[in-house]
């Protein structure tokens, strides 16, 4: 009966996430909810939905004008040196960034001869363009 009772709300839980398809938190939250409470019941269910919301809640990948824009865009005339770029981690503030002309949820840098395309507020880094 317990599981029969899990599959039905993890089912009306997937299909509720349609209608939040905007919020990445939200879709995280119960998208991970869902596969908590099929793995391991209510405790998996809590403990999904926490991980989920977390890993919603990052900056969806920048749209591909915005990565041929940065593909393209000059590189400045002194080279930035920085000990490691890391998806998801804020380049350090002696970075310049400049912001994504037609896309202000954008900025980008090069940094160690890579390009790297940033979430302006934080500096946090969202993509590495090889």
């Amino acid at each position: 009966m317990n599981i029969k009772v899990v599959g039905i709300a993890a089912g009306l839980v997937l299909a509720s996430t349609s209608a939040f398809a905007q919020s990445s938190t939200v879709t995280g939250a119960a998208g991970g909810a869902a596969t908590g409470a099929i793995v391991g019941g209510p405790v998996g269910a809590a403990v999904g939905g926490i991980v989920g919301g977390v890993a919603g809640s990052v900056i969806d990948p920048p749209p591909q004008q915005v990565v041929t824009y940065v593909q393209q865009a000059p590189a400045p005339a002194e080279r930035v040196v920085v000990e490691k770029v890391v998806v998801g981690e804020p380049l350090p503030e002696t970075v310049v960034v400049t912001p994504v002309p037609d896309d202000p949820k954008y900025a980008y840098a090069i940094v160690n001869d890579q390009r790297v395309i940033v979430e302006p507020s934080s500096r946090k880094v969202i993509q590495v363009i090889e």
